[in-house]
């Protein structure tokens, strides 16, 4: 995030555009040059400009392209619509006047760091839902998976299991097309 100071005094945040620095001046309005940073809307963009933080409907302060190193694409006007390619790759078409500010997002590569501790990995699960640490049911006791158990980390018996299993026993394969080995040569198109 990147804390604004506006000309009467008072203080915002915005998502922070790569190239936008401290003592770096953003304008936001109508008649903006097209410098990384500024806040215009999608109307006045050219095509082919990169635009982040950009708005579904006019005034909602920004819902497209907001992670670290993300950006969406201006792609030309149709009637008073702007074409937007998100991020994902699909088109999507947008008022002109929704606001949207010029450039790339920062924080390119956050993600490509490894996690250093078991906290971080276990807030990063937290924070989508997920359960942290995942245990394996191999490495379980019997009274605790269907894997569990045995003086060695295997699959004791057959873990395929049938589509009506009830929950709790519905682990290993679930209705699986093929079993075994895959041994010999594979016919075509499997």
């Amino acid at each position: 995030l990147a804390k604004i100071k506006l000309p009467d005094g008072d203080t915002t945040m915005v998502v922070a555009t790569e190239g936008v620095a401290i003592g770096s001046s953003i304008a936001i309005g109508e008649n903006v040059t097209l410098k990384p940073g500024n806040i215009t809307n999608l109307a006045n963009i050219p095509e082919g400009t990169a635009v982040n933080n950009v708005e579904l409907r006019p005034g909602d302060g920004g819902k497209i392209a907001r992670s670290g190193g993300n950006s969406a694409i201006v792609e030309g006007a149709v009637g008073d619509k702007i074409r937007v390619r998100l991020p994902s790759g699909s088109l999507k078409m947008l008022p002109g006047t929704c606001r949207a500010t010029i450039g790339v997002l920062a924080g390119h590569g956050r993600s490509d760091m490894p996690l250093r501790t078991a906290g971080a990995a276990y807030y990063k699960a937290k924070a989508r839902g997920k359960l942290y640490p995942h245990v394996s049911g191999v490495a379980m006791n019997p009274v605790d998976h269907p894997h569990g158990g045995g003086n060695h980390q295997a699959v004791h018996g057959p873990n395929s299991v049938a589509r009506g299993t009830s929950p709790g026993a519905k682990v290993g394969l679930i209705a699986p097309r093929r079993t075994g080995r895959g041994r010999g040569k594979s016919k075509q198109g499997e």
